[in-house]
């Protein structure tokens, strides 16, 4: 086996590692957004019930709560879309990079 496939076999095994490690070792644990947790903190600080100042636009399109499918689905989206404009952008910077240095070369 070379060196470079035993580098690969070793970072799959850690990467299987890291993905399954938690599924183990956090059983039963519970995880909040950080909406909810700040909601918390101003209850704490103000004694009062926190109201948000205004609801989401998609709720009161819809008349009522987005499922969390929804949600996690509208958020892979835009995490997609953010994802394409670094990429097209970094892209962009590289071709830039490749051209300056083959002018540079004549």
């Amino acid at each position: 086996m070379t060196k470079t496939k035993k580098t690969v076999v070793s970072l799959l095994i850690i990467a299987a590692l890291i993905a399954l490690i938690p599924l183990f070792t956090l059983k039963g644990a519970e995880f909040g957004g950080s909406d909810d947790a700040g909601s918390k903190v101003v209850s704490e600080i103000t004694g009062t019930e926190y109201e948000p100042w205004f609801k989401p636009v998609m709720e009161t399109w819809i008349g009522g709560e987005l499922p969390g499918e929804v949600e996690s689905l509208l958020f892979c989206v835009q995490t997609g879309i953010g994802v394409g404009i670094i990429a097209f952008f970094m892209g962009r910077f590289v071709e830039r990079k490749k051209i300056e240095n083959e002018k540079n070369k004549i």
